[in-house]
């Protein structure tokens, strides 16, 4: 019998970290998952307060709880405070976490960019929950790897305990709200909203492929154990084959 496969993930306070032990069991085979949660100053959507929640020693403070565990990869869970520190503070956090754990590692926002690629969309839209100056931090990091942001949406809640708490119809209601035709798919950039259950709903909904925080998560993780295999029931990321390549991207387009 085959062992278990078994990813982990660093994921900042308390609010939708219930995803990924459900993705490892929605998964097939399942897949163990190992989360830590890490501390920070603030819970706030602020470039200060994501600065911190990312910065190297919060990272490697989590890394600690994850050494001998026999996790096959890690990932930086959190998008806001991975992207807020620009292409060069992604690649040095995938870098802190390789370092640390030995094992392949990446980041949610630098799970956006792989997952993009691998279903083929150059030109999204967004639909961010935090304010407006955080969404287009965004938009401009995924702009550094040639995707294309047609339109964002800034919601302007400031908490992740906040966005932890909506529901499936708002879910629902977010994505459909903040869909464009001309979009290739619609990307869900915060890993406090719940979503894993809910993905072929909100593509059914708005009839083409969502990206969402925890989903990219969960698939980059697995990915890069190379023990990914296609399945159905989280989105068309899933469906399809995913590359194999490391941690670190060559990609970046100046």
């Amino acid at each position: 019998m085959s062992q278990q496969t078994k990813v982990g993930f660093l994921y900042p306070g308390f609010a939708a970290e219930d995803d990924y032990p459900r993705l490892g069991e929605m998964v097939e085979p399942s897949v163990d998952v190992k989360l830590i949660h890490t501390e920070f100053n603030q819970d706030a959507h602020t470039v200060e307060a994501l600065t911190e929640m990312g910065s190297i020693p919060r990272i490697l403070e989590g890394t600690k709880h994850l050494k001998g565990t026999g996790i096959q990869s890690v990932l930086w869970t959190s998008t806001s405070a991975s992207f807020t520190l620009g292409v060069d503070g992604v690649k040095e956090q995938i870098a802190a976490l390789e370092e640390a754990l030995n094992v392949p590692a990446s980041t949610t926002a630098m799970a956006f960019v792989r997952a993009a690629k691998t279903i083929g969309v150059k030109r999204v839209a967004i639909a961010a929950t935090y304010p407006e100056d955080i969404a287009l931090l965004f938009k401009k990091f995924l702009e550094n790897y040639g995707i294309e942001v047609l339109q964002y949406s800034s919601q302007g809640i400031i908490t992740a305990a906040e966005v932890g708490t909506l529901e499936k119809e708002e879910v629902l209601n977010l994505a459909k709200e903040n869909d464009l035709p001309e979009a290739d798919a619609l990307f869900i950039p915060d890993t406090a909203l719940h979503s894993a259950e809910w993905i072929d709903d909100i593509e059914a909904v708005i009839k083409k492929p969502v990206l969402t925080a925890n989903q990219v998560s969960f698939w980059e993780a697995l990915r890069l154990t190379g023990q990914f295999k296609p399945q159905k029931g989280l989105g068309q990321l899933f469906r399809q084959e995913a590359p194999l390549e490391g941690g670190q991207t060559g990609d970046h387009q100046s």
